[in-house]
């Protein structure tokens, strides 16, 4: 049995001599088994230690996360021995030892105090604050007789200290790995979290002679070895649906996960454009087979600053043949008493004139948002009601709204309320009001995945 990287970055990535190596800058591009393959080539050096590093526990156990990949590879060793205790880890001859460890915070940091790892592996180094980087940094050590090194693996990130950190290896105008780049090796010298870089250890003696504190034992060499989905031919041709997965993301995703882009931000326009509305209707349609009123409240207390938070609720139906339409909008500032009162009448009026009508509220996080939604749905007795906590950012619950809109999938009845919305939707993520957009999110979301029966939820 041959355990290797396939040919092209992840080999360079695996033979690579720098003192710190990052890997990828995009999706599907085998990083995570890079990471993993790295440590067996020291598997029987006695006192060899290697950690690999997520941002939380759940990131290691998820299915088909860190742990499940590792079972893939090192469980098809018989030197090979896992324990789940005192840590998740693997030893292999009973020497070299390969842990799966989290890093949630600058708090978790004075409990590396004193460690020695040879090898640190970092699973999206983006994760990762520059501080706990640099402050593991100071643990990768070893008296093991192995040189120590530092592996990461990342998919872009603009407002991440990683894309600043890497910057020499991306063209800066459009985003994107300069190929010629990937793979080279340069050198720094950090001093008072300011960076220095080089082409080498003799250029940074010259540029830095004049500083007291510079030392050439102390720079460290980095390269940055840029990856995508194409690199992969393993898994394209076990899973060559997973591309077409990544084709279906929304634009910054997509430039993010599929091509590799650092440089691309949410922006006006990205997620949302009035002419791209289906059409623009004078009465109901008659075909609509759900309907479901999605409510965003306001945690703030209302004042007259236009950019104070608003309650807003949209009124969203499922036609016969698939297309969705949007039939009300509502988005007020009322304190708290007014709104209850406003969601109750809302959902009287809405089943008087559309039939049974799914009210969907979100739940905030913690007791006071259960407390919150359980007072709600007593509020709203006889109603179908639906609570559901919200995860993930206000993007990314947007994105398959989105999807549907920039597609023309999308129509809206003709109203007073029609120029706010579109505003709203068009300014999406750069305004700061966001109310109406996180509404239409759940109510589309409800629609494509809400069960429609009668009861509730919480």
């Amino acid at each position: 049995m041959i355990l290797k990287p396939q040919r092209g970055p992840q080999e360079k990535f695996l033979a690579t001599n720098a003192d710190i190596a990052i890997y990828g800058g995009a999706a599907g591009g085998g990083k995570t088994y890079a990471l993993l393959l790295e440590p067996l080539r020291h598997m029987n050096v006695d006192g060899y230690t290697a950690t690999i590093f997520r941002k939380n526990a759940t990131q290691i156990t998820i299915d088909g996360g860190l742990l499940d990949e590792s079972m893939q590879i090192y469980g098809l060793l018989r030197s090979a021995v896992y324990k789940a205790s005192p840590k998740p880890h693997w030893t292999f001859n009973g020497k070299a030892r390969v842990s799966f460890m989290h890093i949630d915070g600058d708090r978790d940091l004075p409990k590396w105090q004193g460690s020695q790892i040879c090898y640190l592996g970092f699973d999206e180094l983006c994760h990762f604050s520059e501080t706990q980087f640099f402050y593991m940094l100071s643990r990768n050590r070893s008296t093991c007789g192995v040189k120590p090194c530092i592996r990461a693996t990342c998919n872009p990130d603009v407002d991440s200290w990683v894309a600043k950190f890497i910057a020499w290896w991306i063209d800066q105008d459009t985003g994107y790995p300069i190929p010629e780049r990937s793979g080279k090796i340069r050198w720094f010298f950090r001093d008072a979290e300011e960076i220095t870089w080089a082409d080498s250890v003799d250029e940074l003696t010259e540029m830095l002679k004049g500083n007291p504190d510079f030392k050439p034992e102390f720079c460290k060499s980095v390269t940055f070895i840029a990856s995508n989905i194409y690199d992969n031919k393993i898994l394209l041709e076990r899973n060559p649906s997973y591309l077409a997965n990544l084709h279906g993301l929304g634009i910054v995703e997509k430039e993010r996960l599929l091509r590799g882009n650092w440089k691309i931000r949410p922006a006006a326009g990205f997620y949302f454009k009035r002419s791209k509305v289906g059409e623009m209707l004078n009465a109901v349609p008659t075909d609509v087979v759900r309907w479901v009123r999605a409510w965003d409240l306001a945690a703030t207390i209302p004042s007259e600053n236009k950019e104070s938070a608003c309650t807003a609720g949209v009124l969203m139906g499922k036609r016969k043949d698939g297309r969705t339409v949007i039939a009300d909008v509502i988005n007020v500032r009322e304190n708290s008493a007014d709104v209850r009162r406003l969601i109750r009448n809302t959902a009287v009026s809405d089943n008087a004139l559309y039939g049974n009508v799914t009210v969907r509220l979100p739940q905030d996080p913690g007791q006071a948002g259960k407390d919150q939604v359980q007072s709600f749905v007593r509020l709203l007795g006889g109603f179908h009601v639906i609570t559901m906590p919200e995860t993930g950012d206000k993007i990314t619950r947007a994105e398959p709204f989105s999807s549907q809109w920039l597609a023309g999938n999308v129509d809206v009845m003709t109203a007073e309320w029609n120029d706010e919305y579109f505003r709203q939707l068009e300014n999406f993520p750069v305004m700061a009001l966001k109310d109406m957009v996180d509404a239409s999110a759940n109510a589309y979301a409800e629609l494509e995945n809400g069960i429609p029966d009668f009861g509730f939820s919480f």
